[in-house]
């Protein structure tokens, strides 16, 4: 039998109630307990319609913290509270998931990272992205070998207009930039596993505060408030790394262009190449001659049997939750996180002061 895993939900907005709830509800060996937020009214809405008829509500997470009844927390606050929130957590002995950037900055990142080595509990990074089955299925392709050395790579996340208006995303202070921290950072965790290269030796950055200011923009969420809009509108980023191969990271909530996509990657190898723009295509030379595969990735049965409807969520929290109860590593390593973050602090460090950063 497996034991009941307990959680504490800290932070109870937008992406608790997108993802990280519902899919642990689905979990036969989970048991919400304890959910805080900042705002009661919201904790008690989580509590009442995801929690055990006795789960607690909290407005302050180290009180949470102190109930020796929860195993694991997972983190869904702004970015820049992720470090403490996930530190305090791991030092309570509570295993974490913490939602995706791993923190605001290089260094809270790192002392998170330090947390869970001292600590000896478990800490992953909300990367939904390497869950759904394109990702898989060539990250699968990729340790195989199928596309050889990979040393060229395209990391996308381009929105035309589709600003996030809610929360605090377009609050710097709060999350430490834009598109390229919020949806730039799933395009990169993705490619770098894909290459499992995480050893960056120089980064060029680019960031642009072009569109903030305009009206009547299209925008998918409504007009955003140019007085609010206080993080860039696109971040770009040229990554070398130690072996040689070369990573171009592109962001953008809004861009003038119809080249769009995001949480895809383009991968370039001696043997393959890869990318994500229409389904998954895998394009090659065999006997002479040039291939693109495209692989079925439905997971349609017989006419009257729908298989596989697991999303990427369901599955993320799944595989989470089978780690910490049976002891193994969490897909997304804290390490590889931490290199995500590091890489995408010096695409913002080098757009200010114009010159490469070295690692």
């Amino acid at each position: 039998m497996k034991k009941q895993v307990r959680v504490g939900i800290i932070g109870c907005g937008g992406i608790a109630n997108g993802k990280h709830m519902p899919s642990l509800a689905k979990l036969p060996h989970v048991e919400m307990v304890a959910f805080c937020d900042i705002i009661e009214e919201r904790a008690q809405k989580a509590a009442a319609e995801y929690g055990t008829s006795d789960a607690k509500v909290y407005t302050d997470y180290k009180t949470l913290l102190e109930d020796a009844v929860v195993d694991v927390i997972h983190v869904c606050t702004p970015n820049k509270s992720h470090a403490d929130i996930s530190i305090a957590a791991l030092e309570a002995d509570k295993h974490v998931m913490c939602e995706k950037p791993m923190a605001k900055t290089a260094a809270d990142a790192r002392r998170m990272l330090d947390a869970a080595k001292r600590t000896g509990k478990k800490l992953t990074i909300g990367y939904q992205s390497r869950f759904n089955s394109k990702s898989e299925y060539l990250y699968q392709a990729c340790q195989r070998g199928d596309l050889g050395e990979i040393y060229f790579a395209k990391a996308h996340a381009i929105r035309r207009r589709a600003v996030p208006t809610w929360g605090v995303f377009l609050n710097e202070e709060e999350q430490g930039g834009g598109p390229l921290i919020d949806i730039g950072t799933h395009a990169l965790d993705l490619t770098l596993w894909m290459m499992d290269n995480y050893k960056p030796k120089t980064v060029m950055g680019s960031v642009y505060y072009k569109l903030g200011d305009q009206r009547n923009t299209a925008n998918a969420w409504g007009d955003w408030d140019p007085e609010k809009f206080t993080v860039e509108d696109s971040a770009f980023g040229f990554i070398t790394m130690e072996d040689g191969a070369t990573v171009i990271l592109e962001s953008s909530w809004a861009l003038n262009t119809l080249d769009i996509g995001e949480a895809q990657t383009s991968l370039c190898g001696t043997k393959a190449g890869a990318d994500m723009k229409d389904g998954l295509r895998i394009n090659g030379v065999e006997f002479n001659k040039m291939y693109v595969k495209k692989p079925d990735l439905s997971a349609k049965g017989v006419d009257f049997y729908e298989g596989g409807s697991e999303s990427p969520a369901d599955r993320e929290a799944r595989l989470w939750i089978d780690a910490v109860i049976n002891d193994t590593e969490p897909v997304v390593k804290p390490e590889q996180a931490l290199v995500v973050t590091e890489i995408l602090e010096a695409i913002y460090e080098s757009a200010k002061t114009g010159k490469p950063v070295e690692f």
